[in-house]
């Protein structure tokens, strides 16, 4: 989990900075006390400001989370870029995009829980989610430029997500089994990518 180094810095506000400084303190908020322990009034005290002046720039409450989600959403396709681009196989790469994906979670619970909350409803291309799918699927193309014979290449990048979704949070909710013998999460994604990814390429699903 991330720690906050020192008090929260109120003076942005003074700078023209508001925005980015609401932005920070419901990050943190939600890294402490979870996505419901907050409120615009808790925001705007731990600023500096009134309540009021919050809706300069927020329409409200679920408005300010979604664009906490938005650079959540940015920061994590960055860094799967990152991931992506580095050296090895193109396998090694695209299971370190998955290493990257769970480092993420881990660092940045309040980014993470806000990515994952329930938003308002808008066009698929709207999401901040959707454009973190449109690349996972580009990624799964350029490493795989083949293909997977009777497999859509979406269908392979949704089981990942929700493999590495999934992983993330039962660790972030201590629910993960660990001891001896057992892999640890990193282990665990990788090994979860390779079976998907070699069943694909082997033939996917056959007719009975």
């Amino acid at each position: 989990m991330r720690h906050w180094r020192g008090p929260f810095d109120r003076q942005g506000y003074h700078h023209g900075n508001l925005k980015e400084a609401l932005i920070e303190a419901a990050q943190r908020f939600i890294a402490e006390r979870g996505l419901g322990g907050f409120t615009l009034a808790d925001a705007a005290k731990l600023v500096g400001v009134t309540p009021a002046a919050l809706y300069r720039h927020f329409r409200g409450r679920e408005d300010l989370v979604a664009e906490v989600a938005f650079r959540g959403f940015s920061q994590l396709t960055e860094r799967l870029g990152h991931a992506l681009t580095s050296q090895g196989t193109p396998l090694e790469r695209f299971t370190r995009m998955g290493e990257a994906y769970l480092a993420f979670a881990e660092q940045e619970p309040g980014f993470y829980a806000a990515m994952f909350s329930a938003q308002p409803e808008a066009d698929a291309k709207d999401k901040p989610g959707g454009h973190a799918f449109d690349f996972l699927v580009h990624a799964l193309s350029e490493t795989f430029p083949d293909g997977f014979k009777d497999v859509d290449v979406r269908f392979i990048a949704i089981e990942v997500w929700a493999l590495s979704h999934g992983i993330a949070m039962l660790d972030a909710a201590g629910q993960l089994p660990k001891g001896p013998g057992l892999p640890s999460k990193y282990e665990l994604l990788r090994a979860g990518v390779l079976a998907l990814v070699h069943g694909a390429l082997q033939g996917g699903r056959k007719d009975p």
